[in-house]
């Protein structure tokens, strides 16, 4: 898998000098996620990590070389508006931890959502991250990242799962999962498509991609556990119908993937 890098911004930014490693100069940790980083560092949790220098699946990144970043870390804005100042403690955590310890931070934008997201809030945030002195070039990487890089790959995986049982497509209304998914103290109910064949949810799958269905009419949802305590994991949504334009990809897709399936197999491509 090949995944599209950013010329435009790689002569723009530059990451802070590396940090000292922890080992030369002890340090009490200042907080308990610098503590995590520190045990799992002198444990060599990931010390056997592979990375191929562009993000992609397991199989690519383990017949890499080792990865020269101690921890890698990613701030994912969606650009769907101006950063405000409650993300500068993101910004500052993330960048930071990878600044401290001789690591990359990714700048990934969550552009999922053709609807509200436009370029002129990409190149703010850009901006505005700059301005606090953070970049996102590690060695000779640019980590500049979009979600739509992952498209083709969040849909074949979408396949994989429906194919092996765990998602389906469901012709509930929007309201109906709603009231189906129950409430902090209540199970949810399940949806009368959950059993449905693989086959049939596979064949549904490919026809929204194709473009056969209005928006809202079909969600994918991933087959979790509707009785789940974590009202989160109540079957969540994984990908919805959307036939609006896309900053970056255009009119190519018609369905797009949610918050939740995105970053977690994001995070896996990118070795974070």
């Amino acid at each position: 898998m090949q995944c599209n890098i950013h010329p435009n911004y790689a002569t723009t930014v530059s990451s802070h000098k590396p940090a000292t490693s922890a080992a030369a100069e002890p340090t009490v940790a200042s907080n308990f996620l610098v503590q995590v980083v520190e045990q799992d560092l002198a444990q060599g949790k990931y010390k056997e990590r592979h990375w191929s220098g562009q993000p992609g699946p397991a199989a690519q990144q383990k017949s890499s070389p080792l990865d020269p970043a101690a921890i890698r870390t990613r701030f994912p804005p969606e650009p769907n508006g101006y950063l405000h100042f409650g993300h500068a403690k993101s910004i500052c955590l993330n960048f930071g931890l990878a600044e401290r310890f001789g690591g990359a931070c990714h700048m990934r934008f969550d552009d999922t959502n053709p609807t509200k997201e436009e370029q002129e809030y990409v190149d703010s945030i850009i901006e505005s991250v700059t301005w606090l002195g953070y970049g996102w070039q590690f060695q000779n990487e640019n980590n500049l990242y979009f979600a739509s890089d992952y498209f083709d790959f969040l849909y074949a995986f979408a396949e994989k799962l429906i194919e092996a049982g765990h998602a389906y497509v469901d012709e509930q209304s929007a309201d109906e999962i709603r009231q189906n998914r129950g409430t902090l103290t209540q199970p949810g109910t399940n949806s009368p498509w959950r059993d449905r064949p693989a086959t049939e949810s596979l064949d549904l799958f490919r026809r929204m991609k194709a473009g056969e269905f209005a928006d809202g009419s079909l969600v994918l949802r991933l087959k979790i556990d509707m009785s789940s305590g974590n009202i989160n994991l109540r079957d969540p949504l994984a990908y919805r119908i959307r036939h609006a334009h896309h900053h970056r990809t255009g009119d190519t897709w018609c369905i797009y993937p949610l918050y939740d399936f995105t970053h977690g197999v994001s995070d896996s491509l990118e070795n974070i």
